[in-house]
């Protein structure tokens, strides 16, 4: 039976996912059955469908949005029988704005027959996506028999006081629905009138945090894509290069040069094809094949001739047997732009040592920034930005004065 509670709440979250029926842009009408409309006004607890429903806390995310939802649960036995089919309907409100329309979502889930004798429970979840402030969610679940298990709470999304500076992804008040889709395009970005905008090549490490893990899992790909995407918002950059790459695999997995925007779609199907789980017999016969991949990866990269404002490293800590030869790294030169590491390491205090590409960074008299949580990626976009615009115009002045 617990297999069963697995298959619906997959079932709910990803099969049949959230629609919206109106947004507040479009201000349409809203059509609902007049019972569920009913049941949303009372705003009555109701457990003709017995179930159990729990508002889960906002929570902000790498993607610098909070997210909020709900879990319910739902003994088996209410659901026993031939094929059933849960809907669930609610609408979440902006107790900030008054004024604001309510945005409504509509789920549903179809239940495979189950036994008479079935035992335990049902679990299934549902979430959103909000801006700063408070709000009230307006929630129903229907089963075929107009059977209906309602509930009403408010939820508050806040940063912390000594992060108010930073730039959330939604402004206060906003409610959207839950992006699940990891690699869509980003939507254009307002660059900076300049004749000269910051050139920058980001090198990403796309590895699970755990490095025993023989999948990417997304959490992983969530928090590196935010990082790219974090990196690819600022205004002031204009011009892009993206190299993915697999340490684990010894290969690079995807290559854009010179964009004006990063192609977030053509990046998720490339890292479709990493096969994690798999060691193919030449890369077992390779002695620190790892290192032999990073180090010539660093030098075709780091120094190469299209000189960028700056090269970004990105990953999780990358544990080797041996660091990159310093030799190695003497060879690539001095550099004319910084060098950057956002280390996404979800435990730094489990693992607090610098790893091999956090070593070659500061070879290179470059930049290590640790990303832990949401917060630590604002602000280490904020402030390499900073650094980059500053040794750009560091360059051109002392160009000006030689000439």
């Amino acid at each position: 039976m617990r297999a069963l509670a697995l298959v619906l709440l997959i079932s709910a979250t990803q099969a049949n996912s959230q629609i919206f029926l109106t947004t507040t842009a479009s201000g349409g009408a809203v059509r609902l059955l007049n019972s569920d409309q009913a049941v949303l006004e009372a705003g009555e607890e109701r457990k003709d469908l017995p179930c159990s429903v729990i508002s889960t806390k906002p929570i902000l995310g790498f993607d610098l949005r909070f997210h909020s939802g709900y879990e319910v649960s739902v003994p088996m036995r209410e659901l026993a029988g031939s094929e059933n089919l849960l809907t669930m309907l609610f609408r979440v409100t902006s107790l900030d704005a008054p004024g604001q329309r309510p945005i409504y979502f509509i789920q549903r889930t179809r239940v495979p027959t189950i036994e008479e004798e079935a035992k335990g429970d049902a679990y299934l979840q549902g979430m959103f996506d909000i801006g700063e402030g408070k709000y009230k969610v307006e929630w129903l679940m229907r089963d075929r028999t107009e059977r209906v298990c309602s509930s009403t709470w408010e939820v508050e999304a806040s940063l912390p006081t000594k992060d108010k500076q930073v730039s959330l992804s939604l402004p206060a008040g906003t409610i959207q629905m839950a992006e699940r889709e990891q690699f869509k395009d980003e939507p254009p970005i307002a660059r900076v009138s300049d004749t000269s905008p910051l050139n920058v090549k980001v090198i990403v490490n796309f590895a699970p945090q755990n490095p025993r893990s023989a999948t990417l899992q997304p959490l992983d790909t969530a928090a590196l894509t935010a990082i790219l995407r974090n990196i690819s918002r600022d205004p002031r950059i204009g011009k892009f290069s993206v190299v993915a790459f697999n340490l684990q695999e010894h290969r690079v997995v995807y290559r854009q040069d010179n964009a004006e925007k990063i192609d977030f779609p053509a990046l998720g199907e490339a890292l479709g094809s990493l096969n994690l789980g798999t060691v193919d017999l030449k890369r077992l016969s390779q002695k620190n094949g790892e290192t032999e991949f990073l180090t010539q990866l660093i030098r075709e990269e780091v120094g190469s001739s299209d000189n960028p404002d700056a090269v970004v490293f990105a990953g999780p800590k990358a544990l080797l047997d041996e660091s990159v030869p310093q030799e190695s790294l003497r060879q690539i030169g001095d550099l004319g732009y910084p060098v950057f590491y956002m280390n996404y390491n979800l435990y730094p205090q489990q693992v607090p040592w610098n790893d091999s590409i956090g070593k070659a960074v500061k070879f290179l008299k470059g930049y290590e920034y640790t990303i832990s949580k949401p917060r630590d990626l604002w602000f280490a976009v904020t402030e390499m930005v900073s650094r980059i615009v500053k040794t750009k115009q560091g360059r051109r002045s002392g160009t000006s004065s030689s000439e």
